[in-house]
């Protein structure tokens, strides 16, 4: 069966990946993404606690040798003021997800030609923050009382991500190192200053992700080097996804649309060509729809 020319190949490859996606596939994707993401959490903390306070330790030690440990300072000053405490934990467990969603929607939606790439940095980052959490359990700053740290949602009876038991039992509460809260803001933050069109709407990207990392750390959620270890996982995604799709060498883009044109022409049904008595145009019709089909199956 005749194959399309490499340089047609290529070069449908090459526009697959300024269009988005069909809608349902995202979307299921999505769900099964971040069920896998959640379920994976749950089962990484069935080895004990024992390590993750052990690390705990670790991560205060090495930040009051490099002078930067100022979690404890931030959540007692944030305590002072209690209706700012509420507040930000009410951000803490919310905006997490509405703002990284509705970026996501965004994007889809209103920036189709970044999308695939975007999304697909995102996803990496978050896979590999799967492997930060069983490698380096980590418990947060607010279970250490010992060090003179107070969760605000215990302490003020306030709304917040952990506030009931099934919440707390739901999800793992020492994955801790690297923070995605931080990780999953600067990739919203770096979407909107750098793609939003309105001056408002580029300041808060700018603003996002220095208002979450305040949060998760005044919150005693996280440590200063959890957030820097999630925003510098999250920027190393971004920059390889991006070379990958927008400046992926021409011969292995060539390459991929031969091997993806075979895989659609074998994984197709018998088509009409097939049958006795086709005629030629037939044949040719359908020899040119399989061909169309080629580089669709890579992003």
């Amino acid at each position: 069966m005749a194959q399309p020319p490499p340089h047609t190949a290529a070069a449908t490859t090459r526009r697959r990946v300024l269009t988005a996606p069909p809608v349902w596939r995202e979307l299921l994707l999505v769900v099964l993404f971040y069920a896998g993401y959640t379920l994976t959490r749950i089962v990484l903390v069935q080895d004990g606690t024992g390590p993750a306070f052990a690390h705990a330790d670790q991560i205060l030690g090495a930040e009051r040798a490099l002078g930067i440990d100022i979690e404890l300072y931030l959540n007692h000053t944030l305590l002072s003021v209690p209706w700012l405490a509420r507040t930000a934990n009410v951000f803490y467990a919310t905006m997490h997800f509405i703002v990284t969603l509705g970026v996501v929607l965004w994007l889809y939606r209103y920036r189709p030609q970044h999308y695939r790439w975007l999304r697909t940095s995102i996803m990496v980052a978050t896979g590999l923050a799967l492997i930060g959490f069983w490698l380096y359990p980590l418990a947060p700053p607010r279970f250490l009382h010992s060090e003179g740290f107070v969760d605000p949602v215990t302490a003020l009876h306030s709304l917040g991500l952990y506030a009931s038991d099934a919440s707390g039992t739901l999800t793992n509460q020492y994955a801790a190192m690297p923070s995605m809260h931080a990780g999953w803001s600067l990739w919203c933050g770096l979407i909107l200053a750098k793609l939003a069109t309105q001056k408002w709407a580029k300041a808060l990207g700018a603003l996002y992700p220095v208002t979450t990392v305040y949060v998760i750390l005044a919150t005693a959620n996280h440590y200063l080097l959890d957030a820097v270890a999630g925003t510098a996982l999250v920027g190393g995604a971004l920059w390889v996804s991006w070379i990958l799709y927008t400046r992926c060498p021409k011969p292995l883009v060539v390459a991929w649309a031969h091997v993806s044109d075979r895989v659609a022409l074998r994984a197709r049904p018998t088509t009409r060509e097939a049958r006795p008595g086709a005629t030629a145009a037939t044949r040719g019709a359908a020899t040119r729809s399989s061909a169309t089909a080629g580089g669709a199956t890579r992003y």
